[in-house]
């Protein structure tokens, strides 16, 4: 079923941008977690790709960053590419 691959498929991707922009601040997870609150195990876990994420939780992270969550938004986009969706056609 297409549907639980894209699932796992967005969990990665969302994992990996989460990661990408706390490495390019260059702050672990460990300092990351606990400059905003944020529990540590699930943020690796949420980087790993193996958990979904709260969208507030989202939310919080990329403020953290400083960007506005339509710039994470983009930059989901971008590392799923535009054939993604979760729409069988």
């Amino acid at each position: 079923m297409q549907h639980n691959k894209n699932n796992e498929i967005f969990k990665q991707a969302v994992g990996e941008v989460f990661r990408d922009i706390r490495k390019n601040a260059d702050l672990s997870l460990n300092k990351f977690a606990l400059e905003y609150d944020l529990d540590k195990s699930n943020m690796s876990k949420t980087e790993r790709g193996i958990i979904n994420i709260y969208l507030i939780t989202a939310w919080k992270i990329v403020e953290a960053h400083g960007l506005k969550f339509s710039e994470f938004a983009k930059m989901l986009e971008d590392k799923l590419g535009e054939n993604f969706t979760f729409i069988d056609e």
